[in-house]
Formats: C-alpha cells, sequence, structure tokens
C-alpha cells in the first residue's frame, strides 16, 4: 500500500475542514476547496505552490482556523483538484478568481497568501477587477514575477546559459520522483529546504511533493521557466508583504528583493537567515504571524463594492 500524499501526525499534519466544496474555473476546471474555522471569522485564502497541495498549508490552517476563515484550494492538477490540458499564468489568475468569487460574500475581501507558484497566481490575477475587488492585502512566499529558472541555484554551476538549460531539464524532468527514501529526503532538502530544517519539515515536504503526478509537474515546470510577470507585479497595488528565505536554491533572494522594490504597495519584506523555499514549513509561526498583520491592519471589516 502506498502512504498517504501527506503526513497524519503531528504539525504538519492537515486538519478536517469545516467543508469543502468543488469551484468551477473559467475554462470548467474544477478546483478541490476547503475551509476551514468560522464561517463569519475574518477570510484568508491560500494558494499552494507547483507540486504540493492544500496540505502544504496544515501549519498556517491548524493556527488561524481558530478565529479565521481560511480558505485552501489545491491549483489544477494538484492535489484533488484534476489535471487540465490548459495551464498558464491566466489559468491560475482565473482560478484564484474563481474561488475568490465562490467563497467570498459580495464586497467581502480576504488576505490572500501565495506561496511559489500560488504567489505567480496572486501577480497574474492582480490586474483582474474581481480580485482586486475580494483582496484586502498579499502575503507573497518565496516566489518572483520573472526569470525563475535563470536564476535557480539548484544546479552548482555558475550562472548562465549552460546552468539553466540543465536547471530547466531537471525541474521540467519527466521522470517519476519515486518513494519517499532517506536518499530522496535528501535531494528534496538540498533543493529546497535550509540545511537546519528539522526531519519533520522534510518529510511532510516530501510526502506532498512526491506525491504530485509527474505530467503535471512536468506541465508546470515550462510555465515557470518561460515566467514573465513584472507587469503584473506593477499592477499588484493591494498592501503586500513578502517572505524570503536567505537559502532559497528555488527562489533566491533576487526575486524578493526585485519584489520589495517594485510592488507599489509593499508594506513589509522579511528575509529568513538559512531558510530555503518552503518557508511556510520551514518558518510556520513568522508566516502564520505576518497573515494575521494583514488581516489586522487591512481585512477586518474589509468591505468594497463588488468588481465585474
Amino acid at each position: 500500500m502506498s502512504r498517504p500524499a501527506h503526513v497524519v501526525s503531528g504539525p504538519y499534519a492537515p486538519g478536517a475542514p469545516a467543508r469543502e466544496l468543488t469551484v468551477v474555473s473559467a475554462d470548467g476546471a474544477r478546483l478541490h476547496v476547503e475551509v476551514h474555522g468560522p464561517e463569519d471569522a475574518p477570510p484568508v485564502v491560500l494558494a499552494h505552490g507547483w507540486t504540493c497541495s492544500t496540505a502544504f498549508w496544515a501549519a498556517q490552517i491548524r493556527d488561524l482556523a481558530v478565529d479565521h476563515r481560511v480558505i485552501a484550494y489545491d491549483q489544477r492538477g494538484h492535489g484533488r483538484s484534476p489535471a487540465s490540458a490548459r495551464c498558464s499564468t491566466d489559468a491560475l489568475a482565473d482560478d484564484l478568481e474563481a474561488v475568490l468569487v465562490a467563497t467570498l460574500a459580495p464586497g467581502e475581501r480576504a488576505v490572500v497568501g501565495g506561496h511559489s507558484m500560488g504567489g505567480v497566481a496572486v501577480l497574474a490575477a492582480a490586474r483582474r477587477p474581481r480580485f482586486r475587488a475580494h483582496t484586502a492585502a498579499a502575503l507573497l512566499c518565496s516566489t518572483g514575477s520573472a526569470r525563475l529558472v535563470a536564476e535557480a541555484r539548484v544546479v552548482p554551476m555558475r550562472a548562465g546559459r549552460p546552468r539553466t538549460w540543465l536547471t530547466a531539464r531537471i525541474l521540467g524532468s519527466r521522470l517519476p520522483l519515486g518513494p519517499v527514501t532517506p536518499a530522496a529526503k535528501r535531494v528534496l532538502k538540498y533543493a529546497t529546504m535550509g540545511a537546519g530544517s528539522a526531519p519533520e519539515m522534510v518529510e511532510a515536504c516530501a510526502r506532498v511533493v512526491h506525491a504530485c503526478p509527474r505530467d503535471v509537474r512536468h506541465a508546470w515546470s515550462y510555465v515557470l521557466e518561460t515566467l514573465d510577470l513584472d507587469d503584473g507585479m506593477r499592477e499588484l497595488t493591494v498592501p503586500t508583504e513578502v517572505v524570503v528565505g536567505t537559502a532559497d536554491r528555488l527562489t533566491p533572494l533576487v526575486h524578493a528583493r526585485t519584489l520589495a522594490a517594485a510592488l507599489p504597495n509593499c508594506v513589509g519584506s522579511t528575509e529568513l537567515f538559512g531558510l530555503g523555499h518552503m518557508t511556510p514549513v520551514e518558518a510556520p509561526e513568522l508566516v502564520t504571524g505576518r497573515i494575521r498583520y494583514l488581516v489586522t491592519a487591512y481585512a477586518t471589516n474589509a468591505r468594497t463594492e463588488e468588481g465585474a
């Protein structure tokens, strides 16, 4: 029997949602959505990254759901959302908008947190009227707007075309990741986490990442390889915080610093010494705390007229 797609005990084990629903995106793609916490509490929407699922946010959901309504969804092809032939930044934006419209009341605004490809979804949706109507503030964790493969440091070579080519081939490989073995965890830790990450953190991330179908992993790797959302970065006008690990090999510091400098309304930038790409898992209290701050500062009782 195969191991479950996430750990089943400890701080990174997903809790049971208050309710689940299926949201249909603009092109008919079906998205698995979970709602945790009280229905009348301030809303938080969480978008996970490439090869992950709602289980990636388990620590944040566990803490926030005590007094927030936490809405987490599986990106298309990930977790319990079926794969779709359409993989693009526009699809990411469509999906995020669909989730916001389906789970929030007219005029209700949430803090939207995006990690890695989830942050790309936020940038892609930044100019959309329904995103703007339903977003009070945003948190961008370990993400970037362009040149993701060119800047990645998972291959220990000097920056340049050979490193970029080899990085793209590795990240976009169709080969199966296989079972979660000690060797596989060492590889994942090197590529995505800080050297000091605890074994339970590595185990939680490995279970989630290895559960992603290889065809989905390959299809979305091409989207990230060709990413260019610098315009979206400049369109993200809501108050936005940026979080990054200083040892992030997938989205190094240059991306977070570019975001912090270019975002029209950056209200904070945190660089976590020695941490890698999986910041919500590696620094759960810090990431949760920044979400709580954004809710208190910008989202409590926030209402606006419904957009188009």
